[in-house]
């Protein structure tokens, strides 16, 4: 039977109806600080934890539950006669549930002009305490730190006089959880603060957002989990119509926002498979996905299209006549949204400004790999033109253009460019030279006068003697081949000019 419960929250969702449940079944409530006020404004019967521990709050609330009448109360265990004697003995009694959440350590650290003394003063340290001792002694002692879980509690009670174990056992493991988060965030924020890029551990935190219908494949299980501090990019996208978000599709998603930020002018992004398939830039929205779709216009079908500027009813109008899984914008026009939302499947998205640094994780089996994330774009002071002759001013255009679309291409990466727009793009092959077929290939007519990027050296000079037989004007690579001389030499002999930037971007 369940016949004292220790309440002491920072949220206080649900707790009013919680506590008077307990109470009117017959529990004694004990509480602190806050929360007991808020018991007894409501006229809910409470006791101080001073009244029972004899000691009072100190140090500014700092110090209130540490005390043996607290954690021997919850930590000891009921079938022990040892410990229930040491209990009389000492004049403790048992404490059957804990409902307790923490300081608000995330909302604080969140705010724009927290100093470090507001975020340390911030770091609870009796609650974890509690939770933590609550749910060792999880066979005796029932621990909420979930809202959601007061009714089910109460619901138990009644029926049981007390919690089934399953429960208190799947309570514990909540409790963990949130403590573990807790500490995560705390770690994290010292690190910062510290400057420690890569520490000897790690501890992530990230909070379920979704619940999906399968993963990659149907076989596979799958969820979606938002950092726990700050959500950005596809995790801060409002759902504005459509079904319910896939796992393919976030993660395409996420590849198409990782190469829409790239651009400052208006630019249109077509993704398939995580790689794109049609990139432009132009004056306007409407200019950029033509052009990108006419990069590609088999490719695109069933992909992906996400936009850098709000859409307007013309380009939903061309978006319209295509399948698309998801389209992408920071806003949208009230027409084109009407335009849109009369296909009932495709997902229309709202992407919100933002930007937060984060590492590349790549899970490997027993292990991560963690990495800054490729965000560096050209060092100017690197950029050398190795041949006889130089780019003029639109080529060079073109060759920072495609510069920016091959960093987003799986490797080994090939691009071609021009005016604005891709042309040809090779993905994913296991050498150099096929993905600079395939480009051209698609480039078609296109491939004349366009522009080629690479995402590494070129070890051979077959990509440019296979770009100089397609018409391609000029090249920008990273260099720093043992053969690079060949190279030059096959693009001084075709008449291409070829930049060397200093700095590859792999993407495996």
């Amino acid at each position: 039977m369940s016949k004292r419960a220790l309440i002491s929250v920072s949220k206080k969702d649900g707790i009013l109806d919680f506590a008077k449940s307990l109470d009117e079944l017959g529990v004694e409530i004990l509480s602190t600080g806050g929360t007991y006020k808020l018991l007894c404004d409501n006229g809910i019967k409470a006791i101080k934890v001073s009244d029972i521990t004899g000691f009072p709050e100190i140090l500014d609330g700092r110090v209130k539950t540490l005390h043996p009448k607290i954690h021997g109360g919850l930590l000891a265990i009921r079938d022990d006669e040892n410990h229930m004697k040491q209990l009389n003995e000492n004049g403790i009694e048992p404490i059957d549930i804990v409902a307790v959440n923490l300081y608000p350590f995330k909302e604080t650290i969140l705010k724009d002009d927290v100093m470090l003394e507001d975020a340390i003063e911030n770091i609870d340290i009796g609650g974890p305490s509690m939770i933590r001792a609550a749910a060792k002694n999880y066979k005796y002692v029932t621990v909420l730190v979930d809202p959601s879980d007061y009714t089910k509690v109460i619901e138990e009670i009644k029926e049981y006089g007390n919690t089934k174990e399953e429960t208190r056992f799947y309570l514990a493991m909540k409790a963990f959880g949130h403590t573990a988060s807790y500490d995560s965030l705390i770690y994290n924020y010292l690190l910062d603060k510290n400057g420690v890029e890569f520490p000897d551990t790690i501890t992530l935190s990230y909070e379920k957002s979704l619940d999906m219908r399968y993963g990659e494949n149907p076989h596979q299980k799958a969820a979606f989990y938002k950092n726990s501090l700050k959500s950005f990019g596809i995790s801060e996208c409002i759902k504005l119509h459509g079904k319910e978000l896939s796992f393919n599709n976030i993660n395409d998603a996420n590849a198409a926002i990782e190469l829409l930020k790239e651009f400052d002018v208006p630019a249109a992004v077509a993704i398939k498979h995580t790689n794109p398939c049609g990139v432009a830039v132009a004056d306007n929205i409407y200019d950029a996905f033509k052009k990108a779709y006419e990069c590609d216009s088999v490719s695109i079908f069933g992909g992906i299209v996400a936009f850098n500027r709000t859409l307007d009813k013309r380009t939903a109008e061309e978006l319209s006549k295509i399948f698309l899984e998801i389209i992408i914008a920071p806003d949208f026009d009230e027409d084109a949204l009407n335009i849109l939302e009369k296909k009932k499947n495709v997902r229309i998205l709202k992407l919100k400004d933002g930007y937060v640094k984060e590492y590349d994780v790549k899970k490997v089996e027993g292990g991560i790999l963690v990495q800054e994330k490729d965000e560096v774009d050209l060092y100017e002071d690197k950029l050398k033109v190795v041949t006889k002759n130089a780019p003029d001013e639109k080529e060079f255009k073109d060759l920072r253009f495609a510069w920016k679309v091959v960093k987003h291409v799986k490797s080994n990466a090939i691009v071609l460019a021009k005016d604005g727009a891709t042309v040809g793009i090779g993905a994913g092959q296991v050498n150099r030279i096929w993905p600079t077929q395939q480009s051209i290939k698609q480039a078609g007519e296109k491939a004349k006068g366009s522009v080629l990027a690479s995402d590494a050296f070129f070890p051979f000079p077959d990509v440019v003697e296979a770009a100089a037989k397609a018409g391609v004007a000029s090249i920008i690579q990273p260099g720093g081949s043992k053969n690079d001389e060949a190279s030059i030499d096959a693009a001084d002999k075709a008449g291409i000019s070829m930049v060397f930037t200093g700095i590859r971007h792999f993407k495996h």
